[in-house]
């Protein structure tokens, strides 16, 4: 038996030292957590996808009492831009989260598996990562591609990256 060690690595910054365009991605993702639908767990998620036109679709997180008929913010930001726009491969997205008291999380979020699945498949289907920006008041982490959150892959041939 041996032992294989699986390591990722993440970029941390502020918020002001990303780039105007990133910042923008961010700050639409901040802003789409007003748009989450959460009477339940009262935890609002925002997201927001940039196009390879440089376009930005919005999706915030939708609860419904008949778990688990509910959506992430993530997948729905990327399934209405997919929706709209087949044509055109997701560089980017954004994702941020407000607590049960409507403050902005200092620590990142990070996605559920099944939208970390999601966005392999998006990854996949146009050949290209999609870089992914975490927002926390403390900071942002910036990874380059969902396979860094996701290490043993299930997609492909083998269903493996």
């Amino acid at each position: 038996m041996k032992t294989i060690d699986l390591s990722i690595r993440i970029k941390m910054c502020r918020l002001d030292e990303l780039t105007p365009d990133e910042q923008l991605l961010v700050n639409k993702a901040v802003d789409a957590t007003a748009n989450s639908y959460s009477p339940y767990s009262h935890f609002r998620v925002g997201a927001c996808v940039r196009l390879e036109d440089g376009s930005m679709t919005i999706g915030a997180n939708q609860e419904n009492s008949a778990f688990p008929a509910g959506l992430c913010a993530e997948r729905t930001a990327i399934f209405a831009a997919q929706a709209q726009h087949p044509e055109l491969a997701i560089t980017d997205i954004a994702i941020a989260a407000k607590n049960v008291d409507g403050v902005l999380l200092k620590k990142p979020v990070s996605p559920c598996g099944s939208c970390r699945q999601v966005i392999l498949e998006i990854e996949e289907r146009y050949r290209r990562p999609v870089r992914i920006f975490l927002y926390g008041t403390d900071g942002v982490y910036v990874i380059d591609s969902v396979k860094d959150m996701l290490p043993l892959c299930f997609v492909g041939d083998d269903m493996c990256g």
